[in-house]
């Protein structure tokens, strides 16, 4: 760690690798909302962050929790699924789209970029719920990971009835 008097201590936040300022810098200027998506050992979190001078201001938030409560995910069924990324990310772009925004840019912090990942799941929500946000098709997860027939055909079953009762609260 830099202690010397001719040595520059870099922020705690970059020290502990917890945020990368270059890459948040070029998002804040952008000017447009960030779309964030983070996910925990127990959940997703899908948030729209607008920048403000006094801190970032959260206009839309959706979590695996308010899933269960809100709508009609299983209390039982995991809330940091694929299915349950891609249902916190129609749930959040419909919540956005109800209060005036229309587009957004992804954020996904440090986590890795794999293609498929749960993050690009809730991308995929996020779009196909309406909201404008730049990305590549290759990135995606395919039908099938959306709709949880890789866990089993009852997962399939709530996605399509959390889906409705997600598109049934605009």
């Amino acid at each position: 760690m830099a202690k010397g008097k001719n040595q520059r201590l870099r922020f705690k936040r970059r020290r502990n690798a917890e945020t990368d300022y270059h890459r948040r810098s070029r998002m804040l200027r952008s000017g447009i909302p960030r779309a964030v998506v983070r996910v925990s050992n127990t959940q997703v979190t899908c948030q729209l962050v607008g920048y403000e001078k006094g801190g970032d201001e959260i206009l839309a938030s959706v979590t695996g929790k308010s899933l269960v409560d809100s709508f009609k995910w299983p209390a039982d069924a995991s809330r940091k699924s694929v299915p349950a990324c891609y249902l916190a990310g129609f749930a959040l772009a419909t919540s956005a789209l109800s209060k005036g925004h229309s587009e957004a840019i992804l954020d996904i912090g440090l986590a890795a970029s794999t293609p498929g990942n749960r993050a690009y799941a809730a991308l995929r929500g996020m779009i196909e719920a309406g909201l404008e946000i730049p990305h590549s098709d290759k990135v995606l997860p395919s039908d099938e990971r959306i709709n949880g027939e890789h866990i089993g055909e009852e997962v399939a079953k709530y996605v399509a009835t959390t889906k409705k009762s997600i598109e049934g609260g605009k």
